[in-house]
């Protein structure tokens, strides 16, 4: 009975050179690397709502890539196998954001570097790739798209296209019927500035003003 446990857990010949201590370590740097891009996701993420399930996906995605990355490491017949299982796994989730689909691939990177032992790629490609997204964000702070929902009576048309003229507005939509008109307009907001909906509200025949973010796709 001793003797079959012992061979049980003993593992194949071409993975007895791979010791626990670099398995731990893969994942370890793995880990670190997910953590950061989390910290990146979570703080400076610029979508509609933050998810927080999506964001520990990525912590697991590039900690099982590095594990992934080790098995494929220690045996090339295991190489085969891995990407035959690999190839009928099916993701039904819909990624609505295209910046999500970046930060997949950022984990993906991170944890097959990790896993092949390359420590300072990984750290420092996600380090890179971390203050290359923080300086990107914070540029596009100053200036951010929104929509401008403008509901008025169909005799203010003339002033609305007045008041809208000075913001370069582009007009996205617009609804028509016979008590009242409602526009839909992209606009640029700078430093968060949006004094103009109080000119617009107070203007004769306007009934209400709404004010949208606006990041290129409808939710």
């Amino acid at each position: 009975m001793g003797q079959f446990f012992e061979e049980l857990f003993t593992p194949p010949q071409q993975l007895q050179a791979l010791t626990g201590t670099q398995v731990l370590l893969n994942m370890v740097f793995a880990l670190i690397c997910g953590i950061i891009i989390f910290l990146v996701y979570r703080y400076f993420n610029e979508g509609v709502v933050y998810s927080a399930r999506f964001n520990m996906l990525i912590i697991m995605v590039c900690v099982v890539t590095s594990l992934i990355i080790i098995t494929i490491g220690a045996n090339l017949v295991l190489t085969l196998g891995m990407v035959g299982a690999l190839s009928i796994v099916r993701f039904r989730a819909a990624v609505k954001d295209p910046l999500d689909v970046g930060f997949l691939f950022w984990a993906v990177a991170a944890g097959l570097t990790a896993g092949a032992q390359l420590y300072s790629v990984a750290i420092i490609g996600t380090c890179f790739i971390a203050f290359m997204y923080i300086v990107i964000s914070l540029i596009r702070i100053d200036k951010k798209c929104f929509l401008l929902i403008v509901r008025y009576d169909p005799k203010a048309e003339d002033t609305v296209n007045d008041l809208l003229k000075p913001l370069k507005a582009r007009t996205k939509n617009k609804t028509s019927t016979k008590l009242y008109s409602e526009i839909t307009s992209e606009v640029t907001v700078r430093k968060g500035n949006t004094s103009f909906t109080d000119e617009l509200k107070n203007a004769d025949g306007i009934e209400t003003v709404s004010l949208v973010e606006y990041s290129g796709d409808y939710y």
